[in-house]
């Protein structure tokens, strides 16, 4: 899934905080992940998507996430919450 999605998705959370507690609940689709982004911050949310079976994709810089998600600050990870 590339960045077109989270751009184009209806309902999406940004941050570290905001995505994991969606991933913990089970509420996401798909998550976005900054490759630039410490591995400290990143680490247990790709550990909780591969449990629970959510996909990742890598993105290149903190720069370009926060882009897609229209934000003017940088972000570590996004998501895209699944519909109800």
């Amino acid at each position: 899934m590339d960045l077109e999605r989270l751009k184009q998705a209806r309902r999406t959370v940004t941050g570290m905080k905001q995505t994991q507690k969606a991933v913990e609940n089970g509420k996401v689709e798909h998550v976005f992940i900054a490759r630039n982004a410490d591995e400290r911050v990143t680490r247990p949310v790709l550990e909780i998507c591969a449990q629970k079976g959510i996909p990742v994709t890598m993105v290149e810089t903190m720069a370009e996430l926060g882009k897609a998600c229209c934000i003017k600050v940088q972000a570590a990870m996004a998501a895209v919450l699944a519909e109800d």
